[in-house]
């Protein structure tokens, strides 16, 4: 049995850098693409959500954030594209670091609401300063490969993607066997009385926030020079952190895969729909019905429902009392 779940992320892996050469044309490649960047984002969701229980619907202002100031940097200062991401996700993730002290002091429904406001904001602000931003009518930020046509394109930002996702996934597995890790499971559990007892709440907040905008902000600037168009409306999208959020939860906040295999569920659904259906509200109603239904069916995910064993690493089910031993200084 631990053969077996040694071995299959071994053969996933696999599986995913040999997709691009498999898959039989290039609009499968940039669906294939597409799904990695869910599937990296969720994950980096996930170090907040899935560790902490705080729902945060102000992603969506990370990814928007990390794409714009990617392409500004780019454009504007013509500063080389892969300094550019660097950049724009380390200021990124300082900005989420200032709006994490202000944010996590509310719980429940109220971060939620903090969270939503984020983006509007910052969608408001974008498009409000044209002559920096565009304005409503987005940036245009050059291909950082020229030479290669559209669809070789498609197989480079897949690997990139890929790329971030393993960082997402291999931060995740520390922090869960971290002591870091074991003082946020204590915040999820029982955050007053994690703090009665010691443990530094506030800052553990703050720093899961931050770390899961880091890599939400790298995904909007890879996002950037891949697709070289930026609408606002679209990267300050809600719905674009409700897709972090339908993933992580479909698949299992508690389970390092679970974000991923909700990727690779619903990212792929979202682009047959969005075919099928066109350019209407239907996908998006879909979305959300299917969200409801997770959360009041299955809000332990997919891999708790249908594993009785851990089929990987997880965040393991124990006491807030046992979380607290060797967390509090």
């Amino acid at each position: 049995m631990r053969t077996v779940s040694r071995g299959l992320p071994l053969l996933l892996a696999a599986l995913a850098v040999a997709y691009p050469w498999l898959a039989p044309n290039y609009y499968l490649v940039y669906a294939g693409a597409l799904t990695v960047m869910y599937a990296a984002m969720s994950t980096s969701w996930n170090l907040l959500g899935g560790f902490t229980g705080y729902v945060s619907l102000g992603h969506s202002a990370f990814f928007g954030l990390g794409a714009y100031g990617t392409g500004l940097l780019v454009v504007r200062l013509d500063v080389p594209w892969a300094v550019a991401l660097l950049v724009s996700a380390l200021l990124v993730t300082a900005f989420a670091v200032g709006v994490g002290i202000a944010a996590v002091r509310v719980r429940g429904a109220s971060f939620v609401i903090v969270s939503l406001a984020l983006v509007s904001m910052m969608n408001l602000i974008v498009q409000g300063w044209r002559s920096l931003t565009g304005g409503s009518t987005g940036l245009q930020v050059p291909s950082p490969f020229p030479g290669l046509h559209r669809g070789q394109t498609h197989i480079v930002f897949f690997y990139l993607f890929l790329v971030l996702l393993a960082l997402a996934l291999l931060s995740w597995w520390y922090v869960s066997r971290s002591r870091f890790g074991a003082g946020l499971r204590a915040i999820r559990e029982d955050e007053d009385k994690a703090e009665s007892l010691g443990v530094p709440t506030g800052a553990y907040k703050v720093a899961a926030f931050a770390l899961s905008a880091l890599f939400v902000a790298l995904a909007g600037g890879l996002y950037a020079l891949w697709f070289g168009s930026l609408d606002p409306i679209f990267v300050f999208s809600i719905l674009i952190a409700s897709y972090m959020v339908l993933m992580s939860l479909l698949g299992g906040v508690r389970h390092l895969y679970g974000p991923l295999l909700g990727a690779l569920i619903v990212a792929p659904a979202g682009e047959y729909f969005l075919i099928a259906l066109g350019e209407t509200q239907i996908h998006l109603t879909a979305t959300g019905l299917v969200l409801v239904l997770v959360v009041l069916f299955m809000p332990d995910g997919i891999l708790a429902r249908f594993t009785r064993r851990r089929a990987g690493p997880s965040i393991p089910d124990e006491s807030a009392d046992q979380r607290l031993q060797g967390v509090a200084p």
